[in-house]
C-alpha cells in the first residue's frame, strides 16, 4: 500500500518536472524556433487601415504571394485563437478603434504595432506603453520592416526603353501643400531659376488631380520628378521615390533623409538629392545642365538593366510578411516606451 503510494507520488512528482522543463525549454528557445513554432500562424487584423479591406477568401498568403501557413483573419470573434493581433495605429489615435483591453489576452499572443506614418503623425503615445512587442514600421530597424517599395532583380534580360518626353524640366504632385514644409520652400525657389512653361505641378493643390491610371503617364513625360517628402525622418522613403518616379520613367530629385538613407535602397546614381547642392540655385543649373547632356542624362537609368521596381500598396502582402519574418522575431520583446522608438 505504502509503495504504490509512493510510485503514484513519483509519477505526480515526474510529471510536474517534465511540466516544468518544457516551459524551461518553451522560455529559453522561444517559439519563433523551427521545431517549436506552430505549424500555422493565424494573424488577426483588428481593423483594416484607413477603412480599405481587401479579401481575406481562401489561403491567401499562399495563393497571392507563396507564403505558407499563414492564415489571416479580420473577423474579431477569433481573437482567443489569433498568434497575432495586428492594430494600425491610425485608427487608434483617431479614435475610430480601440483595443481589446476588455478581453482576456491569451498567454504568448503578439500585438504588432503597425504604422507607415512619420512620428509627428503619430501623437502621443504613453497610452500603449507595455502592450505591444512588435513594431511594423517602414523604419528598417522595425521588428516587421515593411518598405513602400523596393528594387528586385530582373527575370529577364529586356530592355528598359526611357519614356519619351516633351517641353518638362520637372513635375511634381502634391496635394497637401503646406508652406512652411522645407519641400514648399525648396519648389519656390526652384520656380525663380526655372522658367515656369517647363513645370508640370499636379494634384488637388492647384486643382489638377490625376486618376491612378493618369499619374504615371503624365509624369513620365518630364525629364525630372521631385520625389519631396512632406517629412524629413530617417528612413521615410515613400511613393514619391518609388512609384511617382523610378517606375515613372522620370529622375527623381529627392528630398528626405540624407543621401547615405537612399543608397541603402537604391544605387547612388539612380538619383539626384537636393542636399547634394550648397543652394537651390545651383540644383537648378545642374538639373538644366544635365538635360542638355543626353549621355550623362540617360545614365541614371542604368539600374534597370538588372532591376526592376516593386511596389507594396497591398496590405495583405505586407500581413503575410509577418509569417515570413516570424523565425527571426523576438520572443519576449515588450515595448514599455513606444513613443520612444517611434521618435528616436
Amino acid at each position: 500500500m505504502w509503495s504504490r503510494r509512493l510510485s503514484a507520488s513519483a509519477l505526480v512528482f515526474l510529471s510536474i518536472t517534465s511540466l516544468m522543463l518544457h516551459v524551461l525549454v518553451f522560455w529559453w528557445l522561444g517559439p519563433n524556433q523551427d521545431h517549436l513554432r506552430p505549424q500555422n500562424l493565424t494573424i488577426l487584423l483588428w481593423h483594416w487601415p484607413f477603412g480599405v479591406s481587401y479579401s481575406l477568401k481562401g489561403d491567401v498568403c499562399w495563393s497571392k504571394f507563396g507564403i505558407p501557413g499563414c492564415f489571416l483573419e479580420n473577423n474579431r470573434s477569433v481573437f482567443s485563437q489569433a498568434d497575432i493581433v495586428v492594430f494600425h495605429y491610425h485608427e487608434l489615435w483617431t479614435k475610430r478603434s480601440k483595443l481589446p483591453l476588455h478581453l482576456s489576452r491569451p498567454l504568448g499572443q503578439r500585438w504588432v504595432w503597425l504604422s507607415l506614418e512619420p512620428p509627428m503623425n503619430n501623437r502621443n503615445l504613453t497610452a500603449y506603453n507595455g502592450l505591444f512587442n512588435w513594431t511594423m514600421s517602414y523604419r528598417r530597424d522595425a521588428d516587421i520592416f515593411v518598405p513602400y517599395g523596393k528594387l528586385v532583380p530582373k527575370k529577364n534580360n529586356s530592355t528598359y526603353l526611357i519614356p519619351q518626353k516633351r517641353n518638362c524640366l520637372v513635375a511634381w504632385v502634391v496635394s497637401n501643400y503646406k508652406e512652411h514644409q522645407r519641400r514648399s520652400k525648396v519648389f519656390q525657389q526652384l520656380k525663380q531659376y526655372i522658367p515656369a512653361e517647363l513645370i508640370e505641378v499636379y494634384g488637388r493643390w492647384n486643382g489638377r488631380p490625376l486618376s491612378n491610371k493618369a499619374l504615371l503617364p503624365a509624369i513620365s513625360q518630364c525629364l525630372f520628378y521631385l520625389a519631396f517628402e512632406n517629412s524629413l525622418y530617417r528612413d521615410y522613403i515613400t511613393e514619391k521615390l518609388w512609384r511617382n518616379s523610378l517606375q515613372a520613367g522620370s529622375v527623381p530629385v529627392v528630398l528626405g533623409p540624407p543621401r547615405a538613407n537612399y543608397e541603402r535602397l537604391v544605387p547612388r546614381d539612380a538619383f539626384i538629392h537636393v542636399n547634394d547642392f550648397r543652394s537651390v540655385k545651383e540644383l537648378a543649373a545642374f538639373l538644366k545642365r544635365l538635360a542638355s547632356d543626353r549621355q550623362s542624362y540617360e545614365s541614371y537609368f542604368r539600374w534597370h538593366d538588372s532591376h526592376k521596381v516593386k511596389t507594396f500598396t497591398d496590405w495583405t502582402e505586407r500581413l503575410c510578411t509577418i509569417c515570413s519574418n516570424y523565425n527571426r522575431l523576438p520572443t519576449h520583446k515588450v515595448y514599455q516606451d513606444l513613443y520612444s522608438w517611434v521618435n528616436m
